[in-house]
């Protein structure tokens, strides 16, 4: 009863018996093998954008500290939400990959950015006060840390606000596959049609051993991309085993299917809960779940093995509750969640 993380759900069998097919003979070595090739066309053909710059780097730290370095200046405001993954799990790297840069948060209730919040946060650092920073990109995260879900208007609507302003947009999709398919949507309409610069395309946490595409929608900025990439130490020199990882997830819509197997084990999750009295704290939009547990409820599933990681809500339920995060990967055995959901309801 693993609900800590898609992270450490396993990888798909036929991503690892791509890595295995690629253990044979010699490759060009730092992305010039043969695999990064496909790898190309096929994240282009996703995105239905020729002319994408695309790189793989082993995670997801590293793609969104790079794009972002990318996109900004040292003196510039990066705007993102209070719970963003670039503010609450990456250790300062955006920090320090941007040799400076700030992050500049906005307050949400639902782990989403509003326009009117963007717009507030702008006018928080106006251009051309030297004494402050200057406002820089916007970087969205689809789906957010708190399992919500922006709409395709929402994140055009953002994209306003940035343009508005000339500012780049980075999304943070780590979970991006999650949302895709919740939205049935396309990966051009979720991101460079909407407004989008560049992307983090996750793989790691949707059943690949390591692996996250970064995708820059202008290629003007690609060989910017690529020295910050070799000077953080983030070019591999056996690329084939990235490569092979995101050729297999490509191939015959893997990455999709995982992700709807995913979705689909959170929903039948989530249902679960509800029928047990359990209140969300928010809708989930795609494979990650906040759920308010009574005390006596929490400790006995915790007794019995159920992982997951828990804190104390700020909500209704108050007291004698933890608030539970609860993550389905596309692995998840239904007897897990059915003796889960059992010893909730006693």
């Amino acid at each position: 009863m693993f609900f800590a993380s898609d992270n450490a759900g396993p990888a798909h069998p036929k991503v690892m018996q791509a890595m295995v097919d690629a253990n044979t003979g010699y490759m060009g070595s730092y992305g010039a093998d043969p695999i990064m090739d496909r790898v190309r066309t096929k994240v282009r053909d996703v995105f239905e954008a020729p002319d994408a710059a695309v790189y793989l780097v082993a995670t997801g730290t590293a793609c969104n500290a790079l794009l972002l370095a990318t996109l900004s200046r040292p003196w510039q405001a990066i705007f993102c939400t209070d719970v963003a993954h670039v503010e609450q799990d990456e250790c300062g790297a955006p920090e320090f990959f941007t040799n400076g840069a700030k992050l500049s948060l906005i307050p949400t209730t639902d782990g989403k950015m509003t326009p009117d919040g963007l717009q507030d946060a702008i006018a928080r650092h106006p251009a051309g006060v030297v004494h402050g920073v200057q406002p820089g990109p916007v970087s969205i995260t689809q789906i957010t840390e708190s399992g919500t879900l922006y709409t395709l208007s929402e994140i055009g609507a953002l994209c306003d606000v940035a343009k508005a302003h000339d500012l780049p947009v980075h999304l943070d999709g780590a979970r991006f596959a999650n949302a895709l398919v919740s939205l049935n949507a396309s990966a051009a309409d979720m991101t460079w049609r909407a407004g989008v610069d560049a992307v983090s395309f996750g793989g790691t946490k949707n059943g690949l051993p390591g692996v996250e595409a970064a995708v820059i929608f202008d290629p003007a900025l690609a060989w910017q991309f690529e020295l910050r990439r070799k000077r953080a130490a983030h070019l591999f020199s056996k690329h084939r085993f990235l490569s092979a990882q995101m050729d297999a997830y490509l191939t015959d819509d893997l990455w999709l299917d995982m992700a709807r197997q995913a979705n689909a084990n959170c929903a039948r999750l989530a249902d679960g809960l509800r029928d047990a009295g359990i209140a969300l704290a928010y809708r989930p939009g795609g494979n990650m779940i906040f759920a308010h547990l009574p005390d006596a409820v929490h400790e006995r599933l915790q007794a019995a093995g159920a992982m997951y990681y828990t804190s104390r809500p700020n909500g209704p339920d108050g007291p004698g509750h933890v608030t539970a995060r609860l993550v389905c990967d596309w692995s998840l055995p239904t007897e897990d969640m059915d003796r889960f959901l059992s010893l909730l309801k006693g």
